[in-house]
């Protein structure tokens, strides 16, 4: 069985080794046919906390690594809005 692959934003990076990955899906509404936004959080493995909030990154699971963490972050997409400020500077 192959691992999921997900795409997300980083929501927070305060905890050590771990960042919370939001994931966004569109999905049409069973009745009236609007297409909405679902998000669900998940809490990934980040082992050189190198990853900061607003970051666009690529997250994989993984067998679980504590009690929540069942996902380890593979690398970043895009960089977040932070990030291209420090860059300019």
């Amino acid at each position: 069985m192959p691992k999921r692959i997900l795409i997300g934003t980083i929501v927070s990076d305060k905890t050590d080794k771990t960042v919370v990955v939001k994931v966004e899906r569109k999905v049409k509404h069973p009745l009236y046919g609007k297409i909405i936004r679902r998000s669900k959080k998940y809490h990934a493995h980040d082992e050189t906390n190198t990853f900061k909030a607003g970051e666009t990154v690529r997250i994989e699971e993984t067998a679980p690594i504590s009690k929540l963490k069942t996902w380890k972050v593979i690398d970043r997409v895009q960089a977040g809005k932070a990030a291209a400020i420090e860059a300019d500077v």
